[in-house]
């Protein structure tokens, strides 16, 4: 995977939880046009059932466990909600 943006792409920092984690992270998205909102993104289900996260920290929602790792999947079927924070946009 490669972990920097071309021109025709930007990051988008996003948080989102499941049952059990708050994660935050960035997701890699066109720069434009037909899928570069994050909602687009998160329901092109001919994408795979992975939402695929760089940088992410991964809180647990159980005991406040902080944990950083460069890049984590998330289960698509496990997001209760997501949100964008803000992007590589100037």
């Amino acid at each position: 995977m490669n972990d920097v943006p071309t021109t025709e792409q930007r990051r988008a920092r996003v948080r989102l939880e499941t049952g059990r984690y708050r994660i935050e992270g960035s997701l890699t998205l066109p720069r434009d046009g037909y899928r570069s909102r994050v909602s687009d993104y998160l329901n092109a289900t001919q994408r795979g059932p992975f939402l695929p996260l760089s940088d992410v920290t991964l809180t647990s929602l159980d005991d406040g466990a902080l944990e950083q790792h460069p890049f984590l999947a998330v289960s698509r079927s496990k997001i209760v909600f997501l949100l964008e924070l803000d992007s590589d946009e100037p």
